[in-house]
């Protein structure tokens, strides 16, 4: 009988949608988006990004971010985080009480620029003293590398200049890092090439996955790397999600399509789909326009236990 590649006997979901999933969408009211976060929690859901500080200007779906911040505290038992771009940004993330800060350098100056207005070096050179903010306040510091594997402007991305982010980012105080295949071109042989390149130069530091599903390869993209023991793995409820930066981008993977897969699977998720999936309809309420996850439309396998108390 042929054996197939091990899996994780759990993965750690993070929950994106509240940020990456409703910062390319018309501004929603703050209660609406309580109630998804509320939604998201009684789903079993125990790490959610629910917000970014970054410019109201630039990103006007994110300028209640405060208001949103000071709100997680009636659910103390998620870990809260929040997407930054700056220290200003990181400042203010840390005066609204979010300890779990995600800093953004994008691997390609064509998107950097677009982004951030910087170069990929100039947002590098930012990871230390943002770190050290982070750390001053008891928290940890992620830095996503976004356009891992392609940017819109600049085409492919050349590895090195991953693995260089990565080495410098650890030497100056990251405590995670997360690739982001920002416009949904990677596929599972690259996916697994990249990452096991930067598990290599830092072994030390959990290696997370943001896969985009742009041309459909998300779900396998993911489970290529959950076979070379990556855990930290995004999703965004609904298939929410794009960059405002990067013209094409589109939703990432759907939650209720990951947790739908790994507890297919054995991989357990501690989510309750069903739960997910009336979030996931409730997010299609709040945008106005049909999600385009499978689950959502469907449901799971028939017959199945889509509540995994427990796991």
């Amino acid at each position: 009988m042929r054996t197939t590649p091990p899996l994780p006997p759990r993965i750690n979901l993070r929950e994106v949608g509240p940020r990456d999933g409703l910062q390319i969408e018309r501004p929603i009211p703050t209660a609406e988006k309580l109630r998804l976060l509320d939604l998201l929690v009684r789903s079993g859901l125990k790490r959610i990004e629910a917000t970014a500080f970054v410019s109201p200007r630039a990103v006007p779906a994110m300028a209640d971010a405060r208001e949103v911040a000071e709100a997680l505290r009636q659910w103390p038992d998620v870990q809260w985080s929040a997407l930054v771009a700056s220290e200003g940004g990181a400042h203010r993330a840390l005066e609204a009480g979010v300890r779990t800060i995600e800093y953004v350098v994008s691997a390609a100056d064509g998107h950097s620029r677009a982004n951030v207005k910087r170069t990929t070096a100039e947002s590098l050179a930012g990871v230390g003293r943002i770190a050290d903010l982070v750390h001053d306040a008891g928290g940890t510091c992620e830095v996503i590398v976004a356009t891992a594997w392609d940017c819109p402007f600049d085409g492919p991305t050349p590895d090195d200049r991953v693995l260089n982010i990565a080495r410098e980012a650890v030497s100056q105080g990251a405590d995670a890092l997360c690739l982001g295949d920002t416009i949904g071109t990677a596929t599972p042989l690259r996916v697994v090439q990249l990452i096991g390149a930067v598990q290599e130069i830092a072994p030390r530091v959990p290696v997370g996955l943001h896969m985009h599903n742009t041309r459909g390869a998300g779900l396998a993209c993911i489970l290529a790397a959950m076979q070379i023991g990556v855990v930290d793995i995004d999703a965004s409820i609904g298939g929410l999600g794009g960059c405002p930066f990067a013209p094409g981008a589109s939703g990432n993977v759907p939650t209720e399509e990951l947790v739908h897969l790994c507890e297919e699977m054995g991989v357990a998720t501690g989510c309750d789909l069903d739960a997910l999936v009336e979030a996931a309809g409730f997010a299609q309420q709040a945008v106005g326009r049909p999600l385009p996850s499978g689950v959502l439309k469907a449901g799971g396998r028939p017959g199945a236990l889509s509540r995994v108390p427990g796991r």
